[in-house]
């Protein structure tokens, strides 16, 4: 079973538009599917999950759409939150938060800060969050931290300092929706990831679709530069 399971859920709009219904709605029903992976990672022992909610490229879309959108963000936030940490998961947001409105800055805060005991299961939403500008901010953190530091820089420098550091790196990637790439999505953390593409969009992506996800990834041998013939021969080096 993986351990880490990150997400892109890709295919909302489309789902709406091919019922003949606004773009919304396709957002709102994205939503209970995530109630639904939330609850599949728990029975599961998944113990982190990784959504894509909102990518720095995002606000290009219609102003229209992206206010929707914080204003369902803000609604999931005040509606979802106990639910969580009645059932022991841990909810963390990153990304460049500082674009929000100050509700939904403190929306956030507070929802950290109710769940930061749990440990059942750990939640990440990325939000106004993407791979190149996780890289750079890790980068001038890391430069500040030592600024006595000229050379000599080690991946361990940076790491500490990357959104996801508290995470192992994902073991299995899943996009939904039919595109095959990562879209600026934890692009440090994705180098050794299982990756996994599905045409289903991604309100349709049940438990029965997640299984199949977490099938493929089981039929995969995972070699990190090594040899098959080593693997047999030193199985949990």
């Amino acid at each position: 079973m993986p351990r880490h399971v990150a997400v892109i859920m890709d295919g909302n709009g489309r789902w709406a538009k091919k019922r003949f219904l606004p773009r919304v709605a396709g957002h709102v029903k994205g939503v209970e599917l995530v109630r639904e992976m939330v609850r599949a990672c728990l029975e599961r022992g998944i113990q982190y999950l990784t959504l894509f909610a909102f990518s720095s490229e995002n606000w290009r879309r219609p102003q229209e759409e992206v206010s929707l959108l914080m204003q369902l963000f803000v609604k999931a936030l005040e509606q979802e939150v106990e639910k969580l940490d009645r059932n022991g998961v841990r909810l963390r947001v990153i990304g460049d938060l500082s674009r929000f409105e100050p509700r939904l800055q403190e929306l956030i805060r507070q929802a950290e800060a109710n769940t930061a005991g749990n440990t059942r299961l750990d939640l990440t939403i990325a939000a106004n969050y993407g791979g190149r500008w996780d890289i750079m901010q890790a980068t001038n953190q890391m430069l500040a931290a030592q600024p006595e530091k000229r050379d000599g820089w080690l991946e361990s420098d940076l790491e500490p300092h990357l959104s996801m550091s508290f995470a192992p790196e994902p073991d299995l990637f899943i996009r939904t929706g039919g595109e095959e790439r990562i879209s600026n999505f934890l692009l440090w953390q994705l180098a050794y990831t299982e990756l996994y593409f599905t045409p289903i969009l991604w309100p349709d992506f049940d438990t029965a679709e997640f299984d199949k996800a977490i099938t493929s990834f089981q039929q995969r041998e995972r070699r990190f530069g090594r040899t098959s013939e080593q693997l047999v021969e030193k199985p949990n080096a």
